[in-house]
């Protein structure tokens, strides 16, 4: 009767939990959707390769991460518009990858413009100005040409404060009246420095895997130094100003800001390089170096470098961070020299404004004039500030005495000019980097990008902190900026400065001085709303 029992208790257990019966399996867990939060151009790439993710999830991610905390939550203003092909050249760039292999490093990477760099597409191209509301470029920048080219995905453009802050001495970085004020990550009482803050912001929050920024003096190394990033102002002509919305043609250049000296890297690779739409860059392709074999963490070795003291903040702490800096250094092989200071400074200052206004004049003259009447009503820089006059949303915050400067400053083929722009020159590149790197025997200059940011003040415009750019920018020399940890959890950055067309051991010395000492600060990830710096600045 055993088999009786048996049965009886089968059917039992039929009834109550099933007799002989798999289990019912669990429905697994949803895959969760890829982070891209605070990752590399190198970790992306990898995963891409790895087949873990797609170019179109990395677009999509992206997407949601400035919807959720650009367009709305926190609302950071770092994004003027967004590309709306980019899912489609994503999935293109897909296909391609497995049909026939990758175009370079950057296959499939999203990456962000500054709004003062033109694309051929369906976005504007603003300057943050409403003067350029709808214009739309007929060409790609040839910067926008060189990333398309390499596969990667222009997703957007980046806020900026206004005209790449040539419009006002009393400005306030990060300011645009296309989309207000970009908050900084760190401290949303606090500035973003500029005019590439859009830029910087969007690669401190993951809005893209890395930007590219422009500079006339500072503006792609003090904002990336405040958001803890890596910044490149290249040698002025190795990167083609072809399609950006200029200030001087004498001092301009793009260039990456990334999170790491290898993301860096992998777009110098890309963007430098010679352009006949460009006279400046006729060299560049004779100095365009293969920059990965800057990465060598023994770089530091046997190395003479510059200390530019009186370029330091005042700020005890700065100088504190400074100093582990300096002794990471040393202990890594590199002889350090003090440099109290350079002849002629003032007299660059004052050089270089002169130079700025009647450049600028020229160059928005003729950058105004290419564009499409039907699309842009302002013609010339007059134009300009007439239409600002009569644009109460243009003068809310501050003014145009920049621009009314620059109308008046003399023409280009004046003797003013020429005397201003060759001793300015001189004095910051022959008789200033070069003297000090030639006396001194040294590879490269050190110095701090920036102290700490500082509280945004729209009366009395910003309040800059100390930092070295004016010399190498000046010179058109090259400038790296990396992280150096913060100040009461605010980001600084280290600064590296050499002569003409040395970017490879530049990046090679940031490189090593990165693996050694790694001060990379994460921007906090809100999710929550952001206070308004103050009832008006929305």
């Amino acid at each position: 009767m055993h088999w009786l029992n048996a049965v009886l208790l089968c059917l039992v257990l039929t009834v109550t939990v099933g007799c002989e019966q798999k289990p019912k399996q669990a429905t697994p867990p949803p895959t969760p959707a890829y982070s891209v939060l605070n990752k590399s151009i190198s970790e992306l790439r990898s995963d891409l390769d790895a087949g873990k993710v797609t170019a179109v999830e990395l677009v999509e991610a992206y997407a949601k991460r400035i919807e959720q905390m650009d367009d709305q939550g926190p609302t950071f203003r770092a994004v003027i518009s967004l590309n709306p092909d980019a899912k489609t050249i994503a999935a293109q760039l897909d296909a391609e990858r497995k049909n026939s292999g990758i175009r370079s490093p950057l296959h499939g990477i999203p990456i962000m413009l500054k709004d003062n760099i033109d694309t051929a597409d369906k976005m504007p191209t603003t300057a943050g100005s409403l003067a350029l509301k709808n214009h739309f470029a007929q060409n790609d920048s040839t910067v926008a040409k060189k990333l398309r080219e390499a596969g990667a995905i222009i997703l957007g453009k980046a806020n900026l404060s206004e005209w790449a802050n040539f419009r006002s001495s009393l400005s306030t970085s990060g300011w645009s009246a296309i989309e207000g004020f970009t908050r900084y990550p760190f401290d949303p009482l606090r500035n973003t420095c500029g005019s590439s803050s859009g830029s910087a912001v969007v690669v401190a929050m993951s809005f893209a895997a890395a930007a590219i920024g422009t500079e006339t003096d500072g503006s792609i190394v003090c904002p990336s130094g405040m958001q803890s990033l890596v910044g490149v102002k290249p040698t002025v002509g190795l990167v083609s100003r072809a399609g950006i919305i200029p200030i001087a043609e004498s001092q301009d250049t793009a260039g990456p800001m990334t999170r790491t000296v290898e993301d860096a890297i992998l777009i110098m690779s890309v963007i430098a390089g010679s352009d006949g739409r460009d006279p400046a860059t006729k060299q560049a392709d004779v100095f365009k170096a293969q920059y990965r074999s800057s990465l060598r963490v023994d770089a530091l070795n046997n190395t003479r470098i510059g200390v530019l003291r009186f370029a330091l903040p005042s700020h005890p702490e700065v100088k504190a961070q400074f100093e582990k800096a300096l002794t990471t250094l040393q202990e890594n092989g590199a002889k350090l020299i003090d440099i109290e200071s350079v002849d002629g400074l003032d007299q660059i200052y004052h050089d270089e404004f002169q130079v700025l206004l009647s450049e600028f004049h020229d160059g928005i003259n003729r950058y105004l004039a290419d564009t499409d009447p039907t699309q842009v009503s302002t013609r010339s820089l007059s134009d300009l500030i007439a239409f600002n006059e009569a644009t109460p949303a243009e003068l809310q915050y501050f003014h145009q005495d920049l621009f009314k400067q620059a109308v008046d400053a003399p023409a280009i083929d004046s003797k003013e000019y020429q005397q201003a722009r060759v001793q300015a020159q001189k004095k910051a590149g022959p008789e200033g980097i070069d003297k000090l790197l030639r006396e001194h025997h040294l590879d490269a200059l050190v110095a701090i990008t920036n102290g700490p940011s500082w509280m945004t003040d729209t009366v009395n415009g910003d309040h800059y902190t100390g930092g070295a750019s004016t010399l190498p920018a000046v010179a058109g020399y090259p400038h790296i900026t990396v992280p150096l940890g913060s100040v009461r959890d605010l980001p600084i950055g280290l600064s590296f400065i050499g002569t003409a067309w040395s970017e490879s051991p530049l990046l090679a010395i940031a490189y090593a001085f990165e693996q050694k000492m790694p001060a990379r600060v994460l921007a906090p990830d809100p999710d929550m709303p952001l206070s308004p710096t103050d009832n008006t600045i929305q």
